[in-house]
């Protein structure tokens, strides 16, 4: 299993996303072998760790090859549990031909092992010895794995596109690597609405488009709208210290130094409550906000704030406890009165697992492709909260988006502050993080929303602002069940 850190890290994107990147010449297309350069060396140095997927071989190469800069944003252990899981997935790579390559950088177009999809590698390379890799992601290309139903080569109308993504849903479904909804609008009104797989393995009950699926990290939105909210009646300030409304916070470190700022957009130097306390916790006892803060108040700073990016679970639940101080009621009081009410996301929710939510998916995980799915349930929170964990419908994501375009929820000047990109993504060149949003720019066009990654579960919401396109995909399945059908719907929507 993964650890727990990364099943929420949902901006994470060191791999399984797509990326801006120089294409193939007609000379760099005909080569079939790692060039002898520094990005080509370190291009070997994966495949050959990659095709022998034990664990060790991974933490190996992880240890020799990743550049200290991207340990630094992302742990060790992360790096490994990806690149094994990765691993796992395709049986290992062949390369079929270098795309692009010079000194700090390639581009490789690969062929997974166990399914034959083919993958394009993109990797940087640090300028400075010993040249560790900086930048690395897995792309999964649909002008290349184009079936005979869908367009190959060339700009695909929106139909193609709706085609195309049909088939390639009903593959993915009939191989047992998708369980979930998948909705696409345009103008807010759905022109492809889809469920597959089960909610329920044990009762054999379907997905519908109408189940609820957990959200993982997506609360981050809806944490973030809170606190601007707050914050356009003026009852707080974006640079207010954590201390100032939460003066009784033990940790005097983050008390004083910690700006909500800082919180939103996971610069606080503040780490995580999926820890060691965490998996020696008794879940059913998480279900306030200030239930979590044993897991992390005593924790050190990492970092001074504003140093750089480190995604922070435990920031976010300090968040909802501001807007609990502030508002003078509960988080989920105020989530559902001033979000979920005003944009009719009916479906939407932080609900207790302990209790019976009716059409509600359960989350199923695998430790590897061979073994068999169990589900999560003794794994995740009993009750979500600030930072992820509680549910939603497609259609509700959908109908967040509509509030939030048309300012339902906040003003177009805070709605922009909100969206709007403010710290680079570690090893992401066209990522920005915003508050509590991801701020993304794919071929002129600019896609904002927000991920969910857990052991069963992954959601991801993508919000077009200058096309017009909503895309929500929903898994009750390990990542990256979710991540690759929006990565495919981006390709397509964005090609130039």
């Amino acid at each position: 299993m993964y650890s727990t850190r990364l099943g929420l890290l949902s901006v994470l994107w060191l791999c399984i996303m797509t990326c801006a990147f120089p294409r193939a010449t007609a000379s760099q297309a005909t080569q079939t072998r790692t060039p002898d350069t520094l990005a080509g060396r370190q291009l070997a140095a994966l495949l050959q760790a990659l095709n022998t997927p034990d664990a060790k071989t991974i933490r190996a190469f992880v240890e020799k090859h990743i550049a200290k800069s991207f340990l630094d944003a992302i742990p060790l252990d992360e790096h490994v549990a990806v690149n094994s899981k990765f691993a796992e997935e395709n049986g290992g790579l062949a390369l079929e031909r270098i795309e692009h390559v010079d000194t700090y950088e390639v581009a490789a177009l690969t062929r997974a092992k166990s399914n034959n999809t083919l993958i394009r590698i993109h990797m940087k390379v640090e300028k400075e010895p010993p040249h560790g890799i900086s930048a690395l992601y897995y792309e999964i290309d649909p002008d290349i794995t184009a079936t005979p139903e869908s367009p190959g080569k060339g700009k695909m109308t929106e139909a193609d596109i709706l085609r195309s993504l049909e088939t390639y849903l009903n593959e993915r479904a009939a191989a047992d690597r998708f369980s979930g909804a998948v909705l696409v609008a345009k103008g807010g009104k759905p022109i492809f609405a889809r469920a597959y797989g089960l909610a329920s393995k044990a009762f054999n009950v379907p997905n519908r488009v109408d189940t609820k699926f957990n959200l993982g990290s997506m609360n981050k939105m809806f944490t973030a709208i809170a606190v601007a909210q707050l914050a356009e009646k003026g009852k707080l300030s974006f640079d207010d210290t954590v201390g100032k409304h939460l003066p009784a916070y033990p940790n005097k470190e983050v008390s004083n130094k910690v700006t909500i700022h800082h919180l939103l957009t996971h610069t606080s130097g503040m780490g995580d409550y999926f820890n060691e306390e965490y998996e020696k916790s008794a879940k059913e006892r998480l279900r306030a906000v200030k239930d979590y803060f044993p897991l992390f108040v005593n924790e050190p700073l990492k970092f001074e704030p504003g140093q750089k990016w480190d995604y922070s679970n435990a920031g976010f639940m300090l968040l909802g406890a501001i807007i609990e101080k502030v508002s003078g009621q509960s988080y989920f009081d105020y989530v559902r009165e001033n979000l979920y009410k005003p944009a009719g996301m009916t479906n939407t929710d932080c609900y207790e697992m302990d209790q019976d939510t009716p059409n509600l998916a359960i989350g199923y995980t695998r430790e590897r492709a061979s073994r068999p799915w169990k589900n999560n349930l003794y794994l995740h929170v009993v009750k979500g909260g600030p930072a992820g964990g509680g549910f939603s419908t497609v259609a509700d994501l959908l109908k967040f988006d509509i509030a939030l375009r048309n300012h339902k929820l906040l003003s177009r000047k805070y709605t922009d502050l909100v969206l709007t990109g403010k710290v680079a993504q570690p090893g992401s060149p066209i990522s920005k993080y915003a508050y509590g949003f991801g701020d993304e720019r794919r071929n002129g066009h600019r896609i904002v929303g927000h991920g969910g990654v857990f052991p069963g579960i992954n959601s991801q919401l993508e919000i077009y602002l200058d096309l017009g396109y909503t895309v929500a995909v929903m898994s009750n399945y390990d990542p990256p069940a979710a991540s690759r059908v929006a990565d495919r719907l981006r390709d397509m929507l964005t090609q130039e």
